[in-house]
């Protein structure tokens, strides 16, 4: 009984820590995402009045005929489909080089991590002189291997890849940082039998670094993933608060944004929102189905 008394005042003691933090992410996550819920199915709603008349379907019939809400489907697949594994496999390839006893290693970690830490509207700004059609370094460097100059921001050809190199770039630091502390848990002492073994660079690897290495890879491809589907930032400052030429880089988060700011149609972009949350939720559950098979954590 003594026992039972005293889990329960420890029990009480703990939630009342947690207390504050419950409440924030209460009022800023969980009810949200309950709010967004319940709008996507407002039909007639004022907004200044919080006055629902109907509820229905209407906003996901709307949806379901809207080429734009197509085109952001696309895109956003597009790039994502780019830029996790890309993002993913440069940070780790980088990540194991910084690991190897090189000169200047914490400056070069320092390095790779500010971008990750800097506005991602600062960033977007440089890379819109980077791109730039006459002025640009990126272009310069071009005509002076001989190749005509390209316009990265307002050819709708070349807008996605122009986002998907900014993006990539700009979350190679988080990434890399993962994977290095990753790294600083894989025991040398398999590397060293390996290379006594005859074991080459890349044969240790591929055989005792990545399997070692395979629950922070599935952490990275999870996160790098969310955040994919999340990208608005970068769209909204790279091409002046426009989607793109022709909308060409219109991304899901863009399309529910202006769906909600600019056209004031809250249940549609209620409902854009709620079919985002969907699909992530359903790819992190694949993910994890896969990560039960494949990851290592021995």
């Amino acid at each position: 009984m003594i026992n039972r008394d005293k889990n329960y005042k420890s029990f009480l003691r703990g939630i009342l820590y947690l207390l504050p933090v419950l409440i924030i992410i209460s009022v800023f996550y969980i009810y949200p995402i309950i709010k967004t819920f319940d709008m996507s199915f407002y039909s007639k709603y004022n907004y200044q009045k919080d006055i629902v008349f109907a509820r229905g379907l209407d906003n996901f019939s709307y949806l379901i005929n809207d080429a734009d809400f197509w085109i952001a489907l696309k895109n956003t697949f597009i790039y994502v489909l780019f830029v996790t594994p890309i993002s993913i496999l440069i940070s780790l390839f980088i990540a194991i080089l910084l690991n190897r006893n090189i000169k200047f290693k914490k400056l070069f970690r320092s390095i790779y991590f500010l971008p990750f830490i800097t506005s991602t509207i600062a960033i977007s700004m440089v890379w819109r002189w980077i791109f730039h059609s006459d002025y640009g370094i990126l272009n310069c460097f071009l005509n002076f291997i001989g190749i005509d100059s390209i316009k990265w921001i307002s050819d709708p050809k070349w807008a996605m890849v122009s986002l998907i190199i900014v993006s990539i770039w700009k979350g190679l630091g988080y990434n890399i940082i993962v994977f290095l502390s990753g790294l600083q848990n894989v025991d040398e002492q398999y590397n060293l039998a390996a290379k006594i073994d005859g074991a080459n660079f890349f044969q240790r690897v591929k055989s005792i670094t990545l399997p070692l290495l395979s629950p922070t890879i599935f952490f990275v491809c999870i996160i790098t993933t969310i955040n994919s589907f999340k990208v608005f930032g970068e769209v909204f400052a790279l091409f002046d608060k426009q989607p793109g030429p022709l909308n060409s880089c219109l991304t899901m988060v863009y399309y529910i944004y202006n769906k909600f700011n600019n056209h004031y149609q809250y249940g549609v972009a209620s409902a854009a929102a709620l079919i985002l949350f969907l699909i992530i939720l359903t790819l992190n559950f694949i993910q994890f189905r896969i990560g039960k098979k494949k990851v290592n954590y021995d």
